[in-house]
């Protein structure tokens, strides 16, 4: 009975380990997808400014105001952990 116990608590410790192995994994490949969502952006907004200077500028101000606006909404313990 006592080994029966140990074969479970063996792979019970195997079931954990793969589980952590697969948190790492996902981890990382949030990272890989949040850099190349960023990468894209980032090229989007290069290549706008060059096709439509206009376009790209009227966006970007957009945005920054928008970052003003929640700057000044949100309430200043909140903006820090967001």
């Amino acid at each position: 009975m006592e080994r029966l116990l140990q074969y479970l608590d063996d792979l019970d410790d195997l079931f954990a380990a793969i589980g952590l192995l697969a948190e790492r994994i996902r981890s990382a490949l949030w990272l890989l997808f949040s850099a190349v969502v960023i990468f894209v952006v980032v090229a989007a907004g290069i290549l706008l400014a060059l096709a439509e200077p206009p376009l790209a500028l009227a966006t970007a101000i957009m945005l920054f105001v928008t970052l003003l606006y929640r700057s000044v909404t949100v309430p200043a313990g909140r903006l820090r952990r967001i």
